[in-house]
């Protein structure tokens, strides 16, 4: 149907007879220095200027969606954006798996890549393994993101657009000299939605959103040999957070009582939100750059500095309103019977009685008996690299340099008593008041990272080039428990039901559980990370290459407790069952990738047609995965590692110039992965690696027609495929639930209905165009397809965590320039 659209978008217009031209060069810094596109011995997606504006990218879904192999999830909070690159995928509470740099500046915040993308020049995707040139969590790739600098002209554009669900963006910048030597600009976004999905109980939509920022540069050419480039960003985000809804997996429940929803299929899932408790989330952010270049005629020296500091929190609804804890509290009868008064009922299987003993609850209900989660990451940093580059124009170049980085990062995550009113945004809350803290994770973690890099590039004859770059990274890493060792709860207890409280908010705190107590941890990881490459330069118009890298993440800390957590309240439930225990410890360990791949770059039909084609084989040692535990003690999220994945595929692109005003791409890619080991839970190997689809392609038609008076007509269409998605370790398989421990064999739960299916979205963009202005009507996901953006299996608890995608989005866009 998209593809079929797709072809009617530009019917017609490949018949005009306008000279054709050739494709555009592309030039790139994969490897930290201006290179032609098809002279990089790796796979890279590169997007221009004028393909950013055409597309109307302006966040990082924006262009993830245009870059076949590449996927974004970004469902719980705005910080948590999971980028999958070839099957190697970010994990939660642990560091992203590419490398994200902005101007020549690498970021060291995960939380940084949830940003307005303006000002864009270029855009360019490195696959595969780029440790040995980016270092630290380049394990999948590189994003490298270039925007346009204030030169010696004066400029501005300005840019608002107005869409469905009240939703509303504008930005505005202006640039020009300062001085002779001195150039600067300034600019600020703002971004508004309503989103789609709404509580029944109010509080706002949990994907609504609404953030601005603030842009200022300075460039500054301080001799005919060196520039000065100064940024800083300010930037506030209020939103929804936690869009998900529990989908049961529990197929004996659903035989016996003939109630189909105990075991539903997450892609046939009707959503409803009932939230009693808003779900929000905050995020302030400031960064402050400064990056030196002088020129020193036998190589250039570059020089950056970094300061980051982003917080980030959430509120929501509690997830355990199934286990009883607040059954006892005075809010949670007082909202049962509300709720019964007004004829409440609540999305099957769930139901409402009476009491509390008598319902069936599951996660974010509209009473005060789940309590509150609140969760808080924060984190600050100072990075800098100081990297000599030698000339590109002679046979021998060579790079050297060094990186530092100081990360302090606190993280929180908590439960908390439901009062019946606003909820506080704070970690610990004493007992005395009525929204007590009554379970905690609570970490400062700091790390100190250094690095040593080199790279030498050598033309073997003029056609052949072979390279080798190579870094080493070392990165120490400690934590402190900051959970107040002497503060007991008013309900949740580990020997419950019925439970009394008067337990420590940590498991890891209680003598009986963990008669060590959590004691500060310190931990040294490092790595080589070596990469090889050879290309071939066939003709003019082809190049061949092949590679061989070394990717890194570095280990780290679990909340402190989260063992313990494990190992008292769900471990006993997998070993009555005859299933091994799940072996999550309170620290995880560093992944390590290596990966193969051969690739060639060409172009055909004088210029007009260019193709891009790579195949790959990945092993992953240790890949850290995200996993989420609901039970009797409330939430808990936690890194993990699977000892072996495999991951192969191959990609192919290709951009046609059917016209000088038609321009056609198509571009796919196909992953296969599989489990080759994994000792956390031994029962899954043969599955896929989670969070990869198994399958992207993107097909896109952009067409320019020129009107009187110096107008244009600009038409786009961009169709996204997606491939099955399993997003666990666990999939199409059985596995035992904290249910089994009142309802035998009842409670067994079977994930084989988990797997996100295929879906295909439409975008299309029509717009008039001038020298100076433009107006454009857009529609994103036009066909309002029915898709889910993330499900999260919690196999203890005996379901999934779903989420929605967002449905139709329509609206019109005025831009200007001056």
């Amino acid at each position: 149907m998209g593809a079929s659209l797709l072809a009617l978008t530009w019917a017609g217009a490949a018949s005009a007879q306008e000279a054709p031209t050739a494709v555009d060069e592309v030039m790139v810094t994969a490897r930290q220095r201006a290179e032609n596109l098809r002279d990089v011995p790796a796979a890279v997606s590169a997007l221009s200027q004028a393909t950013l504006e055409a597309a109307g990218v302006a966040r990082a879904a924006d262009f993830v969606a245009l870059t076949p192999g590449v996927s974004l999830v970004q469902a719980a909070e705005q910080g948590d954006a999971q980028v999958n690159i070839r099957g190697v995928n970010g994990a939660r509470d642990a560091q992203a798996s590419f490398a994200f740099v902005v101007d020549g500046v690498q970021m060291a915040n995960p939380a940084a890549f949830n940003r307005e993308f303006s000002d864009l020049r270029q855009i360019e995707v490195v696959k595969g393994p780029q440790g040995a040139v980016y270092g630290r969590n380049a394990a999948a790739g590189a994003i490298i993101v270039s925007t346009v600098e204030p030169g010696e002209a004066f400029e501005g554009a300005g840019k608002i657009s107005v869409g469905n669900r009240d939703s509303f963006s504008g930005d505005i910048r202006v640039a020009g000299p300062l001085s002779e030597r001195i150039s600067g600009s300034l600019s600020a976004d703002f971004r508004k939605t309503d989103g789609f999905w709404g509580s029944d109980f109010g509080g706002g939509a949990v994907d609504r959103f609404e953030g601005y920022n603030l842009n200022g540069r300075l460039v500054a050419r301080l001799d005919d040999k060196t520039k000065l480039d100064l940024k800083a960003r300010y930037g506030e985000v209020t939103a929804g957070s936690i869009a998900y809804n529990a989908v049961f997996a529990l197929p004996a429940f659903a035989s016996v009582l003939a109630t189909p929803s105990y075991y539903e299929d997450v892609n046939d899932h009707r959503f409803a939100f009932q939230n009693n408790v808003p779900h929000t989330n905050e995020q302030q952010a400031l960064e402050v750059s400064a990056k030196l270049e002088r020129d020193l005629g036998f190589a250039t020296l570059t020089a950056w500095t970094l300061y980051s500091d982003i917080d980030n929190d959430l509120v929501a609804d509690g997830t355990s309103a199934s286990f009883g804890f607040f059954n006892a509290s005075a809010a949670c009868a007082a909202s049962i019977a509300n709720l019964t008064a007004k004829g409440i009922t609540l999305p099957a299987p769930q139901y409402l009685a009476p009491t509390a003993a008598g319902s069936f609850f599951g996660p974010y209900t509209p009473t005060a008996c789940d309590g509150y989660q609140y969760q808080k990451r924060d984190q600050s940093d100072v990075s800098g690299e100081l990297r000599l580059t030698s000339r590109s124009d002679q046979p021998l170049r060579w790079m050297v340099g060094a990186y530092a980085l100081r990360i302090d990062r606190e993280v929180g995550v908590a439960t908390g008593l439901d009062g019946g009113g606003e909820v506080p945004r704070a970690l610990y809350v004493p007992s005395s008041s009525a929204y007590s803290t009554e379970q905690l994770y609570w970490d400062d973690f700091k790390s100190d990272v250094a690095a040593v890099f080199g790279q030498l590039a050598y033309d073997i004859t003029p056609g052949l080039e072979g390279s080798l770059a190579l870094r080493y990274d070392r990165e120490e890493r400690k934590v402190h428990n900051l959970v107040p060792t002497a503060a007991r709860t008013k309900y949740i207890d580990f020997n419950g039901p019925p439970y009394t409280g008067g337990a420590a908010l940590n498991p890891g705190l209680d003598a009986t559980i963990n008669p060590g107590g959590i004691k500060d941890q310190k931990k040294t990881y490092d790595q080589i990370q070596p990469k090889i490459a050879l290309r071939w330069k066939a003709s003019d118009d082809w190049t061949l290459y092949g590679d061989w890298g070394v990717g890194f993440k570095s280990g780290g800390f679990n909340s402190q407790g989260s063992a313990a957590t494990v190992n008292l309240f769900v471990n006993p439930v997998r070993t009555a069952a005859g299933y091994k225990p799940v072996s999550i410890r309170d620290d995880f360990d560093k992944e390590v990738s290596s990966s193969f791949e051969i690739g060639a770059k060409g172009r055909m039909l004088d210029g007009r047609l260019t193709i891009d084609a790579a195949a790959y084989h990945t092993d992953v040692d240790d890949m850290q995965f995200f996993e989420f535990f609901v039970g009797p003690f409330g939430l808990l999220r936690v890194v993990s590692n699977i000892d072996e994945v495999r991951i192969k595929g191959a990609e192919l692109g290709l951009r046609y110039k059917a016209t000088s005003r038609l321009t056609l791409e198509a571009s796919g890619a196909y992953t296969d992965s599989e489990i080759r080991k994994n000792s956390v839970r031994p029962d899954t190997v043969g599955n896929e690696s989670p969070y990869t689809p198994r399958y992207t392609w993107n097909l896109a038609a952009d067409y320019v027609h020129p009107l009187p008076d110096n107008l244009a007509l600009h038409l786009r269409a961009d169709v996204r495929g997606t491939g099955p998605t399993w997003f666990h370790v666990v999939q199409d398989q059985d596995a035992p639930t904290v249910f089994e421990l009142s309802y035998g064999a009842l409670g067994r739960a079977n994930y084989a209905k988990s797997r996100r299916d295929a879906y295909t979205t439409l975008d299309l963009r029509a717009g008039l165009e001038a020298d100076t202005w433009s107006v454009t009507a857009f529609g994103r996901n036009v066909l309002d397809e029915k898709y889910l953006t993330e499900v999260i299996p919690a196999p203890e608890f005996g379901g999934n965590f779903a989420s929605p995608a967002a449905g139709a989005t329509f609206g019109v866009e005025l831009a200007v320039k001056f």
